[in-house]
């Protein structure tokens, strides 16, 4: 808007008005580039991995997550329920929503046994997991929001369906920085490639990028393959430190009158991927690892991934997830019987070695275990042969310090349909893992686009009946 030519004391009421306005647009434009992330109102710590102390004492220090993906059935492995053998290949009483067409009811071909002290019922499938039934605590009410894989993966890992969120593991290290800095704080396998959403699900959102986990195909033996240019073929240890200094002061004069989050993440990665060279060689090195013990886990790819996981927590690594496979492994819509045995068969003996070795090093009071995936299945078969999707009522289950072992918490119906009593929702299992790291759940918080998000977004309970 042109302004007339008067004088200053001659302004007319409705030429103040518009300077006025013109005034408070450069305001709101201000905020809006800030939501943007063009401006940064609130800047990130200044060393996202320097280590903090949680709200008050920690019962654990570090997390490894068996990810099931793909929905493991709970009616075939933790969840035993006989009376679906009464309605075999008939309706169910009662009906819910399912994602496919299904049929009759299929009772599972699995044997069930109560084990331990506690008579804790397992499939089995698990049988030597089961052999530590007395440290699980079995949670047999989890719900999700929706059937499908993609929002269910990202509420499990995000906390939120639609909307890109931190992942636990990165809101972990937000709070706790990390103990080791020549290794990434959080680390994501998978063998044979990524599961459905890839990075997604180890995404550091809105937080600072360096808390992203690092993925790792573990398919592999050799380090050089584990950790894609782990070692320089042209460049010496002290040439490439040589490189890394001048790079930094290039970008330090680039930095110099801007702050730009992803240049420091990039920065940052450049410094860990230098001093992962002899670590990572060492950590995923299982060869150094006892001939007994290598055993105990098996020379199987699971055996391996999981064993490299037990050495990474060793060396201060906050939180490792494992992935079961490329895809969706366990998402069994048909032979059930089949498939689910070969992927249980997969992971009982690594998953049973874990636990007896975590115990023998005097770790397991201080590392918190999770098994499960992102939903359960029908108790109605799909096909005559699988089992569909099912958000409504499933099982996951945790061990380690601070965990009532075991302890079974909650139930779905008689059939296995839907959770029925004290129902969890996700964000109550969240809730639950932040609190036995030491935090508030509704504490931990990072302000971005002018809100503070948590984990929990606004829900959330600690199920305090199943900690010690």
């Amino acid at each position: 808007m042109t302004m007339p030519n008067r004088s200053p004391d001659r302004i007319g009421r409705r030429e103040m008005i518009a300077s006025a306005g013109a005034g408070l647009g450069f305001v709101a434009m201000a905020a809006t580039l800030a939501d943007a992330g063009d401006l940064t109102a609130v800047p990130p710590p200044a060393d996202a991995l320097a280590p903090r102390p949680p709200h008050f004492a920690p019962r654990v220090r570090r997390v490894i997550q068996f990810f099931l993906n793909g929905g493991p059935s709970h009616i075939d492995t933790f969840d035993p329920k006989p009376l679906l053998a009464k309605y075999a290949g008939q309706p169910l009483p009662f009906s819910i929503a399912t994602e496919r067409k299904t049929g009759g009811a299929l009772p599972s071909p699995f044997r069930f046994k109560r084990y331990g002290d506690s008579g804790l019922e397992v499939s089995e499938l698990f049988e030597r997991t089961a052999a530590h039934a007395d440290s699980l605590a079995v949670i047999r009410s989890m719900r999700a929001r929706l059937p499908n894989h993609e929002p269910s993966l990202m509420l499990m890992n995000c906390g939120d369906a639609v909307q890109p969120r931190p992942s636990v593991g990165s809101w972990v290290l937000y709070g706790l920085g990390t103990e080791n800095r020549n290794l990434p704080g959080f680390v994501a396998m998978c063998p044979g490639g990524q599961p459905v959403k890839g990075p997604d699900n180890w995404q550091s959102g809105f937080l600072p990028g360096v808390l992203q986990g690092t993925y790792i195909d573990s398919k592999h033996e050799r380090v050089e393959e584990l950790i894609e240019n782990i070692r320089s073929g042209h460049a010496t240890a002290a040439m490439q430190r040589r490189q890394l200094d001048m790079l930094s002061r290039l970008n330090a004069a680039h930095r110099a009158d801007r702050h730009d989050p992803r240049l420091e993440a990039r920065l940052q990665s450049f410094e860990l991927a230098y001093r992962m060279q002899m670590e990572a060689t060492d950590a995923f090195d299982v060869s150094r690892e006892p001939k007994h013990v290598r055993e105990a886990y098996g020379e199987t790819v699971h055996g391996r991934q999981t064993l490299v996981a037990r050495r990474l927590l060793e060396r201060g690594v906050r939180y490792v997830q494992l992935w079961h496979g490329q895809g969706q492994p366990w998402d069994h819509h048909s032979d059930i019987e089949k498939s689910i045995r070969q992927h249980a068969g997969e992971l009982d003996g690594p998953l049973a070695a874990l636990l007896t070795d975590l115990k023998r090093l005097g770790m397991f009071d201080d590392t918190l275990v999770v098994w499960g995936g992102e939903f359960g299945r029908t108790p109605v078969s799909e096909g005559g042969t699988g089992r569909d999707h099912n958000p409504y009522g499933f099982t996951v289950w945790l061990a380690g310090g601070g965990v009532r072992g075991g302890t079974v918490y909650g139930a779905t119906d008689d059939f296995g349909f839907r959770a029925v009593d004290r129902p969890v929702e996700v964000h109550d299992l969240h809730a639950t893992i932040l609190h036995l790291f030491g935090f508030d759940h509704e504490r931990l918080t990072y302000r971005y686009a002018g809100r503070d998000f948590r984990l929990t977004d606004v829900h959330g309970r600690v199920i305090g009946d199943i900690l010690a």
